[in-house]
């Protein structure tokens, strides 16, 4: 038997149906906070395209730099490109992601991997380039110093 997701206890056809003020109650304070204040142009535009997606008219798929929208239960089902500074990431908005904001989903940085370090990664490896050269330059010195003592004195 498959487990049904519910959300506070209610699934998503419950959910689809409560009055904006009833899902309210069910949101953490956050995202009440959010609602609250109101909802922008900007906002209010994508979640249009977001039902028009879910209905079948709108053919282009949804591009979006708005990572601060929170996702309700009529998004669910819909397939939005968000933005994470380089490129646009596909997500699937799932009934788990009720609640959420949509920028939780596409991660806007990468791991670090550091090189070698290099000059100038700590006071002692400021001078490395003139200590091989110094180096070098006595392992030279000493060599001509010993070919000019086996030309003069040769090997006894």
């Amino acid at each position: 038997m498959v487990k049904q997701f519910t959300y506070r206890g209610l699934s998503q056809k419950e959910l689809e149906s409560l009055p904006l003020g009833k899902l309210l109650e069910l949101f953490p304070a956050r995202a009440r906070r959010s609602l609250t204040r109101g909802i922008n142009d900007g906002k209010r535009k994508l979640i249009e395209e977001m039902k028009a997606a879910k209905e079948g008219t709108l053919k282009n798929p949804i591009n979006t730099h708005l990572r601060d929208v929170l996702i309700l239960p009529t998004m669910v089902g819909v397939t939005v490109n968000v933005f994470s500074g380089k490129e646009f990431r596909p997500v699937t908005i799932t009934t788990e992601m009720i609640g959420h904001y949509l920028g939780e989903y596409v991660i806007t940085n990468k791991r670090v991997n550091h090189g070698a370090p290099g000059v100038g990664a700590s006071r002692s490896s400021l001078y490395v380039p003139l200590k091989w050269e110094i180096c070098l330059n006595v392992i030279i010195h000493f060599k001509i110093l010993i070919t000019r003592w086996i030309q003069r004195d040769g090997f006894r």
